[in-house]
């Protein structure tokens, strides 16, 4: 017989949550960890450069071939971009509901594959004049050319959200949330995944946009979609070293029932008194959080035992409810928050579009390229944060993660309003160059002022990435039950899904209330006559008034513990 100490190291040999490829428990010395970890790195490499070559250039095409106004552009390219974010709440459900994340990334990567290939498809007809033989290159393509362009981008959003939360959770699903170690390794693969995949973004804009713009949109649209082929391609040959969760379809149809019967029987048992009810503050698993008077302690009746002999919810459901409707003031902060990020695909790119773009004699670079600064700021602020703010903060804290996530997410807040600020300043001097010029009614004509102007508010973006998106997604991660992880990373993304479509609102009103009796309109075609400068510092005010909210939410916050 095996004595109690090489069973017990035998179980730490094992992750206790999670199976191999056969279905077998997986061993720590030969699944999971950073070997896996990094093909699954390499499957977001590749779909994110797939993406950002669709999205970087997106406010460009449809001004350009499609024919469409600025506004009616940065209305459609936030409406999808916007759709493509909130979708992976319902991939994320399929998911942890049904499928799994395994079988939902595979269903999403077919459906990505087939969106990116009619997108392809689209173009060329455009290319080749063959959508109803158009003689007169200045018309408009046609409305079927329009429909499936459409049709084709929306497939491509339908894929992006099964696949963007489920890829994400199930490479933090390699490290074993019980070993403290691998907790630690799991804190820095967040912050690793995002460097590597804003080098292949960094990647996907400098060369796609410049195939776009200088090639050909056929090409432009189709490279993206060979590399959607290789992400595929990658994910299947990591398959025998994944971890894969144990029982994840029946254990995570269950959380969404357990936690759906907490608020079904607190509504019931709501006439009810948890003081007549022999019910104790000290059965509550999170006690701190009971420290505040009356919130939500309406939930806590769904413990109340009924006359009707009905079945009272666990004190661990209802712990996992009230987790849930915490995170619901911190999501609302972050929609509006990260309404300025959805800017730098849309009139980010139409500024530059009207600047100086040499950056040597006879080299003139797409206006979209600037995007690539974002990740050339992530690959700087990553490492800068690993090894020498978190040392630092460490130091100070004496907390062994530095500084909490709410905080992390906090100085993101106030590097976006800063960031705000900056590019209405820069937006200023540009409409100033132009007036000097005399170029305020001559929108082709290049306004003399350099796009390295613009270099600072895209690295700053970087910056707001590394604090805010991160932390918004690790925290998101931890702070929901460990069956709901997918959820978890689809509500960060969710957020900036609702802002994008909160943006594409604003810019729809201000459009109509600014250029209605023959007013400035702030979004103008011509963008030197424009006012773009104003919707930056509305924006500033937005974020400024959100971060004042998320103050006062963040110290009434209590985390979750972790699940037992």
């Amino acid at each position: 017989m095996k004595k109690p100490e090489e069973e017990a190291s035998l179980l730490e040999d094992y992750v206790s949550d999670s199976v191999d490829h056969r279905g077998s428990p997986a061993a720590k010395s030969s699944t999971g960890g950073w070997r896996s970890a990094w093909f699954i790195i390499g499957v977001e490499v590749a779909e994110r450069f797939a993406y950002f070559g669709i999205a970087c250039n997106l406010i460009n095409y449809l001004t350009g071939p499609l024919g469409q106004s600025t506004a009616a552009a940065a209305v459609n390219v936030n409406t999808w971009s916007g759709t493509a974010s909130m979708l992976p709440i319902l991939g994320a459900f399929v998911a942890d509901a049904y499928l799994g994340r395994y079988r939902t990334i595979l269903a999403a990567s077919l459906i990505y594959i087939l969106g990116l290939g009619l997108l392809t498809l689209s173009a060329s007809f455009i290319l080749t004049g063959e959508s109803e033989q158009r003689v007169n290159v200045s018309a408009k393509p046609s409305v079927s050319v329009n429909i499936l362009f459409f049709c084709s981008l929306y497939l491509v959003a339908i894929g992006q959200g099964g696949h963007k939360p489920c890829v994400q959770a199930f490479g933090a699903d390699q490290f074993d949330s019980g070993d403290p170690k691998e907790v630690i390794s799991r804190g820095s693969f967040f912050n690793w995944w995002f460097l590597s995949l804003s080098a292949g973004i960094s990647l996907s804009i400098i060369v796609v946009a410049y195939v776009q713009d200088n090639v050909s949109w056929a090409y432009g649209f189709g490279i993206p979609c060979l590399f959607m082929v290789m992400a595929l391609v990658m994910f299947l040959l990591g398959n025998k070293s994944y971890r894969y969760p144990k029982g994840n379809r029946e254990e995570s149809s269950n959380a969404f029932a357990r936690i759906g019967r907490v608020f079904f029987v607190a509504f019931k048992n709501r006439k009810l008194s948890l003081e007549g009810s022999g019910l104790g503050q000290g059965l509550l698993e999170d006690g701190p959080s009971e420290k505040h008077s009356g919130r939500l302690q309406f939930l806590a009746k769904a413990m109340i035992a009924r006359e009707d002999g009905a079945e009272p919810c666990s004190g661990r459901d209802v712990e996992d409810a009230k987790a849930l409707v915490r995170l619901i003031p911190i999501w609302i902060t972050s929609v509006v928050s990260t309404i300025p990020y959805a800017q730098f695909m849309t009139f980010f790119t139409k500024q530059g579009v009207t600047v100086d773009r040499r950056i040597l004699p006879g080299l003139e670079i797409p206006a979209a390229s600037l995007l690539s600064f974002i990740g050339v700021s992530i690959l700087i602020s990553v490492p800068f944060y690993e090894h020498v703010f978190l040392p630092l903060a460490r130091m100070i804290t004496k907390k062994p993660f530095g500084i909490t996530m709410l905080q992390r997410i906090g100085v993101g807040m106030v590097l976006s309003s800063f960031n705000m600020v900056l590019a209405a300043l820069v937006e200023t001097k540009r409409l100033n160059i132009a007036r000097e010029h005399g170029l305020v009614d001559k929108p082709d004509v290049t306004v003399p002022m350099s796009i390295w102007w613009f270099a600072p508010q895209y690295l700053l973006l970087g910056m707001i990435d590394v604090f805010s998106l991160v932390g918004t997604q690790e925290f998101f991660y931890d702070q929901v039950p460990t069956e709901l992880r997918s959820i978890g990373l689809s509500l960060s993304l969710s957020a900036m899904g609702l802002s994008s479509f909160l943006s594409g609102l604003l810019i729809t009103v201000i459009d109509w209330a600014t250029g209605r009796n023959g007013g400035e309109n702030w979004f103008n075609t011509n963008l030197n006559r424009a006012h773009v400068d104003y919707f930056y510092l509305l924006l500033a005010a937005f974020t400024a008034i959100a971060f004042i909210a998320f103050l006062f939410i963040s110290k009434l916050y209590v985390y979750r513990r972790v699940d037992q």
